[in-house]
């Protein structure tokens, strides 16, 4: 398709606008809904919101009482996801802790960070599928990018689910929906490029590095000095940051899968971190992408997006805490893996000689 037709479908109402998906999908059946939206060049959330009144209903913007009311419906599964990068969950919402701002799910299978500033938009959705009809609530940002998704399973208390929905109906119920369009991002007047940083400049990072606590001191560190994140990684690479092969994310996944070694990994977007915490054991490679592909969880990572990798290392109370990072083209962070600890425990053995056989590997 021309760029000049796409644009022409994102214009076209409703009706025209199902046609030209359902033309799509035919011929080409195993697209996902963000690569259908990006070909009509429409955000995913315009193309839920089309079908309100048709197996779609809006919902409310009541995020609290929403997320508080999630552990009622029982086993669920969850996705979040990024550009370049899918995490599926399936278990309960348990140990829900909310504020205006955002909140945090503590079960030890559905584990996430929440931020109410970037869900703008809310969905009941009902899909006909092969293996019968599903439901899920879909939350979108302001630029109708997806979210975070809840589907419900066979083992999801159906009457709590669909008592959570109609308390959360929306009174307006037209079709459509009014989403921000990006039409690019300025640079950061106040993030300097690395050339522009002065010894003083790493300096100071290093020194205020060396004074973390804990890794959630990060990134207020990191907001303080007006940094971004792979910016400071390069700043003080050979001292508390390693770059590594992009391919060391896969590499990493498999290492782990053959020692049985539990990991955390984190897929972020604006409005939700996603955490899985465990061992993975079924890694296939189809094309670009690494998958995951256990009962519980499972990941889809393309891997030609990945532009870079770190290795890092950050003090804390319980000693160095090490991840492995990717990021694309951009610098924008793909996913983030840790080997399994809780605060007050020291790092395993095992994660560290996983991360210091992919340093060899990779000739650090």
């Amino acid at each position: 398709m021309t760029v000049g037709l796409n644009v022409e479908m994102a214009a076209r109402t409703p009706a025209e606008l199902q046609a030209a998906v359902a033309e799509l999908k035919t011929a080409e059946p195993n697209l996902r809904a963000r690569d259908i939206a990006h070909k009509l060049d429409v955000s995913e959330a315009e193309l839920v919101a089309m079908r309100v009144g048709d197996g779609v209903t809006r919902l409310d913007t009541k995020w609290t009482e929403l997320v508080k009311a999630l552990p009622l419906v029982g086993e669920v599964m969850v996705l979040t996801r990024n550009e370049h990068c899918v995490h599926e969950k399936t278990g309960t919402f348990n140990k829900v802790r909310v504020s205006d701002r955002g909140g945090i799910v503590l079960d030890p299978e559905i584990d996430l960070r929440i931020f109410f500033s970037h869900w703008a938009h809310a969905f009941h959705v009902t899909e006909a599928l092969e293996s019968g009809m599903r439901q899920s609530i879909q939350i979108f940002d302001h630029d109708g990018t997806a979210v975070h998704k809840i589907y419900a399973r066979p083992e999801t208390d159906m009457k709590s689910f669909e008592a959570l929905v109609g308390a959360h109906r929306a009174v307006g119920q037209g079709a459509g929906v009014e989403v921000t369009r990006h039409l690019g991002t300025a640079p950061d007047p106040k993030t300097r490029s690395s050339e522009e940083h002065t010894e003083a400049d790493v300096a100071e990072l290093k020194q205020r590095w060396s004074q973390i606590k804990d890794t959630h001191d990060f990134f207020p560190m990191l907001a303080d000095l007006k940094l971004e994140r792979v910016e400071a990684l390069t700043m003080v690479e050979g001292t508390y940051t390693t770059p590594v092969a992009p391919s060391s994310f896969k590499r990493a996944l498999e290492l782990a899968a053959d020692d049985g070694l539990e990991i955390m990994i984190f897929v972020p977007n604006p409005g939700v971190i996603q955490i899985h915490t465990g061992p993975v054991k079924n890694i296939k490679e189809m094309g670009p992408w690494i998958n995951v592909l256990d009962p519980r969880f499972n990941l889809h990572l393309k891997m030609d997006s990945i532009a870079k990798a770190w290795i890092v290392r950050k003090p804390s109370v319980d000693g160095d805490v090490t991840s492995l990072e990717i990021f694309d083209a951009d610098d924008q962070q793909i996913a983030f893996m840790f080997g399994a600890r809780k605060p007050g425990d020291p790092e395993l053995t095992a994660w560290r000689a996983l991360v210091a056989a992919l340093e060899v590997e990779c000739g650090q």
